[in-house]
């Protein structure tokens, strides 16, 4: 027997996640109630248009576009809207009229999440957001609460499943990026304009907010640095693959102690990069996205699974709604976020990678040695050479490929010494240049 009052519960967008959240709330009431321990009331969905054609039929007595009106008579607030403005605006009345939030709106928490966290923190409510960052998959709570008390060194993952469709496409059907792109846009599963997505934008938002919570340090989109996928080339994956790698569109975010003054800070990142085909994110394909976390404790983590769609992203949702809705049931404190370790973002040229360069170069005699003592002037020790038969270019000069593999170094040497390559008389191109990571 359910003795607890009814909690009302307002949504924040109709699409595609928020259609399915409500289609739950309705069809699954009963069976919801019973694990809450209170009926989840769903009064009301905002929408911009109520006459939009939508993925579920929902009941139009519910939609309004009165977001406010709709707010303060809430006790849990959904905000599927996504973007910036006014879905701040929703959750900040939201949290100071007592309400709590559950959102998967990754570019505003990306940006303006300190500010959301504290107005929660002020008036005691809840504000959960697991569907922010890999769409079903869990990681936003084991970071949160199941590793709060480890200490998190770094993550590497894949959070963009329309670039990781399009690299896997490259890599497993010899797609060039433009027809690779075509097919993933043909699906749905990317924008006609995917700049947020091949541009790493969507990756390094999700990059912050991993960082954040496994740092217990304030990480914002703009401490990120971003490299997104259109100069990736057909070559380069065909190059990757015959040294055992794959290229992937990385979210990286590590603990690291800078190399000039010794403090340790953090290093937050969003590449594509080469990663050994033995190593498990090498494994993810499609558009399905994976977190792999190295902790102190709890040792190497790999979560895994769909990053994206309406039906999956909700359960990420139903999830916390349930959670922060059986602490009004069972009462006591909400959940707010831990202390900050107000650990420094360094920039990149402090990280320490690999890289794998790709040369044509002049077919001469002393070309290996010049070539190395770049390499050496910089302080770049060179892991692996592999050399291809030459060839006469159209103006009758002879030359060969060179495939240079490092060990790892501080990016900025590392950067410095493709830049010297490039402006060398003996290198008549750098062909391609690209980080090796999780080896």
């Amino acid at each position: 027997m359910i003795a607890y009052r009814s909690l009302r519960v307002a949504l924040l967008g109709g699409g595609s996640v928020g259609a399915q959240v409500a289609r739950s709330l309705l069809e699954d009431r009963d069976e919801l109630a019973h694990r809450v321990g209170a009926s989840l009331d769903l009064i009301g969905i905002a929408v911009r248009d109520v006459d939009a054609k939508r993925s579920v039929d929902l009941p139009r007595e519910l939609l309004t576009t009165d977001a406010e009106r709709l707010i303060l008579g809430a006790d849990v607030v959904i905000e599927l809207m996504g973007g910036i403005e006014p879905a701040r605006t929703y959750i900040l009345q939201a949290l100071n009229s007592g309400a709590d939030v559950v959102t998967g709106n990754k570019a505003l928490l990306a940006t303006h999440g300190p500010e959301l966290f504290a107005a929660a923190e002020q008036v005691g409510a809840q504000l959960y957001y697991e569907a922010a960052v890999g769409g079903a998959i869990p990681i936003i709570r084991p970071l949160r609460e199941s590793l709060a008390g480890d200490r998190v060194k770094r993550i590497l993952g894949i959070v963009n499943g329309t670039t990781n469709y399009i690299l896997d496409r490259m890599d497993t059907q010899g797609d060039s990026l433009e027809d690779a792109l075509a097919t993933a846009q043909e699906l749905g599963l990317a924008e006609a304009n995917p700049s947020a997505d091949v541009d790493g934008y969507d990756a390094a938002q999700k990059a912050a907010i991993l960082a954040s919570l496994a740092f217990h340090t304030e990480v914002s989109v703009d401490d990120v640095h971003r490299e997104g996928i259109t100069a990736v080339t057909a070559a380069q994956i065909a190059s990757a693959a015959h040294s055992g790698h794959v290229v992937k569109l990385l979210a990286i975010c590590e603990r690291l102690i800078d190399p000039d003054s010794g403090v340790e800070g953090v290093s937050v990142r969003v590449y594509p990069a080469m990663v050994p085909r033995s190593h498990p994110l090498a494994a993810v394909h499609g558009a399905n996205n994976a977190v792999f976390v190295e902790a102190e404790a709890a040792g190497a983590l790999m979560f895994y699974g769909a990053g994206a769609g309406g039906v999956e992203t909700s359960s990420a949702v139903l999830g916390d709604l349930v959670s922060l809705a059986r602490r009004h049931v069972v009462g006591g404190p909400g959940l707010t976020e831990s202390k900050h370790a107000g650990l420094p973002v360094l920039e990149i040229g402090k990280a320490t990678t690999r890289y794998a360069v790709t040369l044509d170069v002049i077919d001469e005699p002393g070309v290996l040695a010049t070539i190395a003592g770049v390499f050496a002037e910089h302080g770049v020790s060179v892991e692996t050479v592999e050399q291809s038969v030459a060839t006469a270019t159209p103006g009758g000069e002879s030359t060969a490929i060179l495939v240079i593999g490092t060990h790892g170094a501080r990016e900025a040497a590392l950067a410095a010494t493709v830049a010297d390559l490039a402006a060398n008389r003996v290198v008549a191109r750098v062909a391609s240049v690209l980080r090796v990571e999780g080896a």
